[in-house]
């Protein structure tokens, strides 16, 4: 086991390098830069964009650029957000708990409705109920996240008024409430962020597990259970299903990368202060140092998720060894 910790420690590491140096040759390659984005207005003198271009190294040659950018990275330091006006670190700091937030509800909620809607496609193969589920999985899967999501806001939020439209926390009146009563604000505003990323992930998890639970229920061992006369339930609860979550845990090691994409767009439609609207808005503004740091923060959660995925497989089935 650590033999194989640390192998894949350093695969991750090697990874999270190779998205680094990409996303860092990519930006710096292409047009324009974080000062003269900010910073464009003919009021201010070329002097001034002068002197901040200098004094961030942006007017240095790109290998040098790139050795500074690594020596620092590997002290903690992920540069200086001209935009924000303050270092990376501190800007991740409070984006990323919001977005692990964000992204956990819909992990959890995605996997557990997708496993049990899978299941239930499963034991009425062929009927009313796998018919009317499989239409509303391939329906939802279908949809671009950013046009639910904008559907979600319109119907829930504008036309119903059942929950807020935007934000994390009511601007107005949440410094003055009590601890129970931020909760709920906050559980209110994160009902759609995390119901459109739900709908999303959870159709293409129930496929997944009802395939799987199809694939299952033909093996010789649950032919066998049956002939000893164990009941239906039992054999599809206890034996298929059991069996048939084995495939479906590589895939929640897919579904963190996959939630991060996803909430991009969602975050920035629901105004959710989390990565997704810190990529899009470093983009408008060619900030580089948060940019990298972004990708840089993917690729160690894609990372996170694919180790996870292989423990909970070898902590699921015993047969499975890693070394």
């Amino acid at each position: 086991m650590a033999r194989f910790l640390l192998r894949r420690l350093a695969q991750g590491a090697l990874i999270v390098w190779l998205v680094a140096t990409a996303a860092f040759l990519l930006l710096h390659l292409a047009p324009g830069d974080p000062v003269r984005a900010s910073l464009d207005s003919p009021l201010v003198p070329e002097s001034v964009r002068a002197f901040w271009v200098a004094r961030l190294g942006l007017d240095r040659p790109i290998p040098e650029q790139y050795a500074r950018y690594l020596a620092a990275a590997a002290r903690g330091d992920l540069g200086y957000s001209f935009p924000h006006r303050r270092p990376v670190g501190a800007v991740l700091a409070e984006a990323i708990p919001n977005t692990l937030l964000l992204m956990s509800v819909a992990l959890v909620l995605s996997f557990a409705i997708g496993v049990v809607l899978g299941a239930v496609q499963a034991r009425r193969h062929g009927r009313a109920a796998d018919r009317a589920i499989a239409v509303g999985s391939i329906f939802f899967y279908s949809m671009p996240d950013f046009w639910l999501a904008l559907m979600m806001l319109l119907v829930f939020s504008y036309a119903l008024g059942l929950f807020p439209v935007s934000g994390m926390h009511d601007a107005v009146m949440y410094p003055y409430l009590g601890p129970v009563a931020r909760l709920v604000d906050l559980a209110r505003h994160l009902v759609l962020p995390a119901a459109t990323l739900t709908l999303l992930s959870a159709a293409a998890v129930a496929r997944f597990q009802r395939a799987a639970m199809l694939d299952v229920a033909r093996a010789d061992f649950v032919r066998t259970a049956r002939a000893k006369g164990v009941s239906e339930r039992a054999i599809a609860w206890h034996h298929v299903l059991r069996n048939a979550l084995l495939p479906v845990i590589t895939l929640l090691g897919l579904a963190l990368p996959a939630l991060l994409g996803g909430s991009v767009f969602v975050e920035k439609i629901f105004s959710w202060p989390g990565m997704g609207t810190l990529t899009v808005n470093a983009i408008a503004t060619r900030d580089y140092p948060l940019l990298t740091a972004a990708l840089i923060v993917a690729s160690v959660m894609m990372v996170v998720g694919s180790l996870v995925a292989d423990l909970l497989y070898a902590l699921a089935d015993p047969r499975v060894r890693l070394g």
